[in-house]
């Protein structure tokens, strides 16, 4: 296998990426949470592509990634709280886990086996019109290694996998960086009660604005329903020190608001003015940046636990857990 190309997303290359997709090839390219590796839901061929190029576990379900709610429907069985959701929502950074239909023609491996599937419509008009060229729905997890920092710019993908021709990649879409830096939520809907399993780009403010109490569900690493929910995820690979109020030996820091402590040995800063948008926004690309041999570990301040405070704060609490072997 060749190493994928890094391209920009013009139409041209829009129409190459979903053909490459509709004959089984793998393509990275950018949604409105984070870049993402996409492959043909329906095939078993494809999506098993895409656990091998990830080192992803197999018990781990992917998100189907559609064009609008008429998809939804046909792959999903939704219900009043779900169509009322997509509408509010989608497209947009909400992913609903929904029982998946007996003839929707999703890849098993996709679901990781179970009887539901996890769908979202995605804002980005790259991903939208990638979806509707290609004709079919897209399984596309965050466009990185299993457990590591999750790519916001074509530069991380080619970063990850530019050197790796077994890893199967055909093309990577460069639509420029993401606009919300974070990865969806995902909101379990299998159930009369709903489940957050990952908190996202959707604050759960909204959802529960939009339909009531929430319950939050913890990290499940035996049998997941949702992507995100290993204990140990979107880790670099330095140490990672959270709630962090002074400096170590050897540190860098990854700061929040105007005021820093001294003595780090490199400090970047997700949001001078203290905006969990913004801070959102930064959050993986500054990880990388400060993800270098030449630290001894990666420091963060505290981070507000309200808003996208709480998705910011969900994944920097499972890069910073133990590392799983």
């Amino acid at each position: 296998m060749s190493t994928p190309l890094l391209v920009p997303a013009t139409p041209e290359n829009i129409a190459r990426a979903a053909a490459l997709l509709r004959v089984g090839r793998l393509v990275a390219f950018p949604t409105e949470t984070v870049y993402g590796l996409g492959g043909d839901a329906g095939s078993e061929r494809a999506v098993g592509a895409i656990f091998a190029a990830k080192g992803r576990p197999r018990f781990n379900p992917l998100i189907v990634h559609i064009p609008d709610l008429a998809e939804a429907e046909r792959i999903a069985r939704l219900d009043d709280r779900a169509r009322a959701l997509a509408r509010r929502f989608w497209p947009g950074a909400l992913t609903l886990v929904l029982p998946r239909r007996e003839d929707s023609g999703i890849s098993l491996l996709a679901c990781a086996g179970l009887d539901t599937v996890a769908v979202r419509v995605p804002a980005h008009p790259v991903a939208q019109a990638l979806l509707r060229a290609a004709g079919r729905p897209i399984a596309a997890p965050s466009a990185n290694r299993s457990g590591r920092v999750s790519p916001t710019a074509a530069i991380h993908v080619a970063a990850e996998f530019g050197d790796d021709a077994a890893a199967g990649i055909a093309l990577i879409l460069d639509g420029g960086p993401t606009q919300i830096g974070l990865e969806s939520t995902v909101l379990d809907l299998y159930g009369p009660q709903a489940v957050l399993l990952r908190p996202g780009g959707v604050p759960l403010e909204a959802l529960e604005a939009a339909l009531g109490p929430v319950i939050i569900a913890g990290a499940d690493d035996a049998a997941p329903r949702s992507p995100g929910q290993l204990a140990s995820h979107y880790a670099p690979s330095l140490p990672l020190r959270l709630s962090a109020a002074e400096a170590r030996p050897g540190e860098a820091l990854l700061a929040f608001g105007p005021e820093t402590p001294a003595g780090f040995a490199e400090v970047l800063n997700l949001s001078r003015r203290g905006d969990l948008v913004e801070a959102a926004v930064n959050l993986f690309a500054m990880l990388r940046r400060l993800d270098r041999p030449d630290f001894a570990g990666i420091a963060v301040m505290p981070i507000p636990e309200d808003g996208l405070g709480r998705a910011i704060n969900d994944r920097l609490r499972r890069a910073a857990a133990p590392r799983q072997h």
